[in-house]
């Protein structure tokens, strides 16, 4: 088990945190086959979201009422990357809601240009509003997982609404403030002298060559939504990304639970990983794979989300 603690808050440590503890979530995550990424669960909810950048595509399970947890992919996501949490989550009584992020999959059409006034590019402030008006539907806090470049959002948001938050989990986030690529192996050395056009088009690629070897049903979900996705809107996160704020003063200051979930073959090194979680007083877990946890150790991140609720 690969696992820090924080000083920043006195919690008890949810037992079994990260991929070292065999017991009955690591054997459902060991026998994964292939899945098909369309598939719901059943119970789960398609739905919609009026965000003021557009209308923005949603996956509920659970009882309305029940306390929250959002879900929030990353570049060239989606809302299916948690669909094998969505009922591990709701079966321990939470209302879980996860969306497409603007631009993305089935909410390609909210955009910059749907803003009052219109805007000509994705940036930090549509992202980060569309995640404070999800926390506004409902009355009281949520807890809160931002995945890869929603990691970064879900810390803009916090430092803006803190009361808005139950707790803040940080899945594959980038580990380094500025130019967040720097740090990514065997690419990060010139990924500063990229343009956000060459840039995304160079993920884009990556993903769909299939580079890192995901199983065929999950290539073959990710090429589907890739018809769909605004190339506009990957290349403005990519931009972003050569521009990540530093917020870990701000959160390290902030007395909620928060956690750092990572693959042990992560884009970062792990120990950039485990100097971030440090820096902002966050509990860490490592799991087997790569950038992917929710997809690769699904039951075994449900468990420690649900142990972390669980401790408050």
């Amino acid at each position: 088990m690969v696992f820090a603690d924080s000083n920043a808050h006195d919690i008890p440590d949810p037992a079994g945190f990260g991929s070292a503890l065999v017991d009955e979530a690591a054997r459902r995550d060991a026998a994964l086959g292939d899945v098909d990424w369309a598939a719901l669960p059943v119970g789960a909810v398609r739905g919609t979201f009026e965000a003021p950048s557009g209308t923005l595509a949603t996956l509920s399970m659970g009882t309305p009422g029940n306390p929250r947890v959002l879900l929030i992919p990353g570049a060239t996501g989606s809302k299916e990357d948690f669909v094998l949490m969505l009922p591990e989550l709701a079966a321990a009584g939470y209302f879980v809601l996860s969306c497409d992020i603007a631009g993305q999959f089935e909410s390609a059409a909210a955009g910059p240009e749907n803003l009052v006034p219109p805007r000509t590019h994705y940036d930090y402030d549509l992202f980060t509003n569309d995640l404070i008006a999800l926390l506004d539907a409902q009355d009281g806090p949520a807890h809160v997982v931002g995945y890869s470049f929603a990691a970064i959002l879900a810390q803009l948001a916090f430092v803006r609404r803190p009361e808005k938050f139950r707790s803040l989990t940080l899945l594959s986030c980038p580990p380094e403030p500025g130019q967040a690529f720097r740090g990514v192996q065997r690419v990060g050395w010139f990924s500063g002298w990229t343009s956000p056009r060459v840039g995304a088009a160079l993920m884009i690629w990556g993903i769909r060559s299939n580079v890192v070897h995901v199983q065929p049903g999950r290539i073959r979900f990710v090429k589907y939504r890739f018809r769909f996705t605004r190339r506009s809107s990957v290349r403005d996160i990519f931009g972003l990304m050569q521009h990540v704020p530093d917020l870990s003063a701000e959160l390290a200051a902030a007395a909620l639970p928060k956690f750092v979930a990572v693959g042990e073959h992560d884009l970062w090194p792990l120990a950039l990983h485990r100097r971030f979680a440090q820096a902002i007083g966050a509990r860490i877990a490592v799991y087997r794979g790569g950038h992917s946890p929710s997809e690769t150790s699904p039951h075994q991140m449900s468990r420690d989300l649900i142990a972390l609720y669980g401790s408050l």
